[in-house]
């Protein structure tokens, strides 16, 4: 408090004020929730004093000097700054300020300005949890759910375990994410942000370069049950699903393909920022080359490759499979057995090429 040392005029100055706060035309100058600017004219430990011009001092202490928004966060004497007025007078007899609830309101209204126009803007990952990453923008700490990474951030593990999903999340910490802000509401204190959003706004851009039916080629990224995904072009990824993966029947597609592998696909859908791919498009349909071949009633040889609750899947050519049942028509099992990856005759009952459907029947 060195500078500030004249009390008599210090008195004098705060008697004036006093005054004009106690006048009828007081509320208009200054009122609780006020946003008034002043003059820094001491920087303490604990505290800041301002110039209010010339009418009062105002006093800033403890956490009200903590700045949301992070525009005053090394002030000096001399600098003019925005605060909130808490009280007209405190127990001494000076004007009570917040920089943290002005901070506050101008770091809020920024936040629901860059929502409103889908400003992309960088967060700072400080932590990680099963849900997703807490991140810092600016001064206002936010949450970025796993839903809204994007598709080279998003965890994919096998089976889904929650751990490694974190340990994958946990990697991104100390990083800095294009983000934009899709949920404010300060009130609550709540700010969410999406990666992915900025990721399609930019996918979406590259994506005009393709249409469907173009063949690409890229490495597999990662293989669930449901399919495979693929990247391609400049960081674009698309999904193989398990359908699209082969004209035989697949129940595994770590069977096909594998992470890390090199392969070729064709685009057969691009909707919404989202591309569909497909390696058996670039196959010539197996069924096609047999639609003449077999007919219902005929005698073929057939390979068991998979069992199956109703009985056995069974390939009479590459690719070609169909379905020989082993229950009886009231459900009892049969006791006749198949050994996976041996051959026996079968009776064609049901031959659709073009549906890709084959029933069979076990001779003997």
């Amino acid at each position: 408090m060195s500078k500030i040392t004249n009390k008599t005029a210090d008195k004098a100055k705060t008697n004036e004020m006093e005054k004009i706060l106690n006048s009828a035309d007081s509320p208009s100058l200054i009122k609780a929730g006020d946003l008034v600017e002043g003059v820094v004219i001491y920087v303490g430990r604990n505290e800041i004093l301002l110039d209010l011009g010339g009418l009062a001092t105002g006093l800033i202490r403890g956490h009200e000097s903590y700045d949301e928004s992070g525009e005053y966060t090394a002030l000096k004497i001399g600098d003019t700054i925005c605060t909130t007025v808490v009280d007209t007078e405190n127990e001494k007899g000076l004007v009570e300020l917040s920089i943290r609830q002005a901070g506050h309101k101008k770091a809020w209204d920024k936040l629901r300005q860059m929502k409103a126009s889908g400003e992309i803007v960088e967060a700072n990952v400080f932590d990680a949890n099963k849900g997703g990453l807490m991140v810092k923008l600016d001064q206002v700490l936010g949450f970025l759910p796993v839903s809204q990474l994007s598709p080279e951030n998003y965890p994919r593990v096998i089976g889904g375990n929650k751990t490694r999903i974190l340990e994958k999340l946990k990697s991104l910490v100390g990083s800095k994410l294009k983000v934009q802000v899709i949920d404010v509401n300060d009130e609550q204190g709540v700010l969410i942000v999406s990666e992915k959003a900025t990721a399609c706004e930019e996918r979406k851009k590259i994506l005009e370069q393709y249409k469907k039916g173009d063949v690409v080629t890229g490495l597999v990224t990662g293989v669930v049950d449901f399919g495979a995904f693929m990247e391609f072009g400049q960081g674009l990824e698309g999904l193989i699903h398990i359908s699209e993966l082969g004209w035989q029947r697949i129940d595994d597609p770590r069977d096909v393909v594998k992470e890390g592998q090199r392969i070729k696909a064709q685009i057969i859908d691009i909707s919404a920022n989202k591309v569909s791919l497909s390696l058996k498009r670039l196959a010539k349909d197996p069924w096609e080359a047999i639609k003449d071949k077999y007919k219902v009633g005929d005698k073929v040889k057939g390979r068991v490759i998979k069992s199956h609750k109703l009985g056995a899947f069974v390939e009479i050519e590459q690719d070609i499979q169909g379905l020989v049942r082993l229950l009886k028509n009231d459900g009892a099992e049969s006791n006749k057995t198949l050994d996976v990856g041996q051959e026996y005759d079968f009776l064609i009952t049901n031959f659709e090429p073009i549906g890709h459907k084959l029933g069979l029947d076990l001779v003997g």
